[in-house]
């Protein structure tokens, strides 16, 4: 097994939600538009983020319980226990989020997106494109 490593965020989120409990499940399950807010080093990796496009945004889940490995998916105490691997739960070993998100604007170090359930202040580790089979990148 490898060792511990070291994941620095990138930025933060900056959104209305800040209450998990009334946070939405998923992002397109209404979510407001938040602001993703990058620390002033990270502006040459945003230099090519374009409006509209759909962007991988993986976070860091600070507020999650680490020492989850079963769930009801979606808190439902009907459905049966689950293990995290295949459930979306922020509850797990490593809580990294990924959220499929599209850009609505960028100004500077601050990228407005659509469709993010992430609470206010929650770490960014890293954005990626979303790769379509014929996109090269």
């Amino acid at each position: 097994m490898v060792g511990e490593f070291v994941v620095r965020p990138v930025g933060r989120v900056e959104s209305p939600l800040t209450d998990r409990a009334q946070a939405p499940k998923q992002g397109d399950e209404g979510a407001p538009d938040c602001w993703l807010v990058f620390e002033p080093a990270m502006a040459d990796a945003l230099r090519d983020v374009r409006v509209g496009a759909e962007v991988l945004v993986l976070t860091w889940f600070d507020r999650a319980s680490r020492d989850v490995l079963a769930v009801h998916p979606r808190d439902d105490e009907s459905r049966p226990l689950t293990g995290v691997f295949s459930t979306r739960s922020p509850d797990r070993p490593n809580p990294v989020g990924l959220h499929r998100v599209t850009v609505l604007a960028v100004a500077g170090v601050r990228v407005q997106v659509r469709d993010l359930e992430a609470l206010d202040g929650t770490p960014i580790v890293d954005v990626k494109p979303v790769l379509d089979r014929d996109t090269e990148r």
